[in-house]
């Protein structure tokens, strides 16, 4: 067994995690649907948020093709990951663009963006030269980051559209 195919079972769990929480964040949002596309940013933000989510079920989910070599897959999930930093880059813009007094931590929201399409590039990188076990654990971590900023993103989409 390769060491691609010794993660199969958390490829698995991921997709499938990743996949109900894009599909919760997109109801969600959904709601108030209205008010979230008035705000650039906070559009801009929740994109970000679902991009990254993309990318982990794209990550993951091509992590189960088999025989799939740790090259092949460490350039498909750095191009994916360079896909995902096209939704980081204008959330960004539009955080900095919005100099509203309430809009406070411009840093903080910013880099919540980009920490799993930075995980995936580095996962990416790492697979392409070699260091396969290392690429593999980038890339779960990018993969749990995706998670974990989706849902921070998701709550404060829904907060801050009903202030």
């Amino acid at each position: 067994m390769n060491q691609i195919e010794q993660w199969s079972e958390f490829n698995v769990a991921m997709v499938g995690a990743t996949a109900a929480l894009a599909g919760l964040a997109i109801v969600a949002a959904s709601v108030n649907i209205g008010d979230i596309v008035k705000a650039p940013a906070i559009t801009a933000r929740l994109a970000a948020g679902i991009g990254s989510l993309v990318l982990a079920i794209l990550g993951s989910g091509i992590g189960l093709v088999p025989e799939m070599s740790p090259v092949a897959y460490g350039w498909t999930v750095l191009v994916l990951a360079l896909a995902a930093s096209v939704f980081a880059f204008a959330a960004a813009r539009r955080i900095y663009e919005n100099r509203a007094p309430e809009n406070r931590a411009r840093p903080l929201k910013v880099a919540l963006g980009f920490v799993a399409p930075a995980a995936y590039v580095v996962g990416g990188v790492l697979l392409i030269a070699g260091a396969t076990a290392s690429g593999l654990l980038a890339l779960a971590i990018g993969c749990v980051a995706a998670i974990a900023a989706a849902i921070v993103i998701s709550w404060v989409v829904l907060v801050e559209v009903l202030r």
